[in-house]
């Protein structure tokens, strides 16, 4: 099995962004399968033609992007994808659309094939908080998670794909008063629990 997991690049201000941190820091040999990390920028309509493309020319069966969510507690495993872009900030490139589809003409929503509620149980078994969200957002998170769903649902039907969206990292909150953050390594082990439970589904 090939695994391509993305991550976004530090945007918003910030210089470090936990899911990049988090998936560099992956090992790539899962007792046969592989798993391949791919950043990528946080800017509409780059991240997914990155994204897609790697994954068609490697062959992935499986593509999970991973982005950050401040403010939230826990390891959040997106269920679904909207076909909404609504961004209250720019992307890295200065784009920031509002109340436009994705798609036009296209699905309203997609759902994560990924075996969202097992993947966070299983972290939760490793003492570490998570959860199944039903909101990816309308930033570029949301965006890349449906354009993959959407590639899947097109020419991909055997490949699964989904999103996780990460806390602060402790850094990142240090002049930020009543914001909820994660240590990496606590991440980094909440990420290598899914992919356990993943690879378990799939043998």
């Amino acid at each position: 099995m090939k695994i391509l997991m993305t991550a976004f690049d530090p945007f918003g201000g910030s210089s470090i962004n936990p899911a990049w941190e988090v998936v560099s820091r992956l090992r790539t040999d899962w007792n046969g399968a592989e798993l391949k990390p791919l950043l990528v920028p946080t800017v509409f309509g780059e991240a997914e033609t990155l994204a897609n493309g790697e994954a068609a020319r490697w062959g992935a069966d499986v593509v999970i992007c991973v982005g950050q969510a401040g403010g939230r507690f826990e390891i959040s495993f997106e269920r679904i994808a909207v076909n909404l872009d609504d961004a209250s900030i720019p992307d890295n490139w200065g784009n920031q659309p509002q109340d436009m589809l994705i798609t036009p003409g296209g699905q309203n929503a997609y759902f994560s094939n990924l075996p969202v509620k097992r993947m966070a149980e299983a972290v939760r078994q490793a003492g570490i908080p998570a959860t199944v969200s039903d909101t990816a957002g309308t930033f570029v998170c949301n965006h890349l998670f449906y354009k993959v769903m959407e590639e899947i649902d097109r020419n991909y039907p055997q490949r699964l794909g989904g999103f996780i969206h990460l806390p602060f990292l402790p850094s990142q909150v240090v002049r930020r008063t009543h914001t909820p953050s994660m240590a990496l390594e606590i991440q980094i082990a909440g990420i290598e629990a899914a992919l356990m439970e993943l690879l378990r589904q799939r043998v």
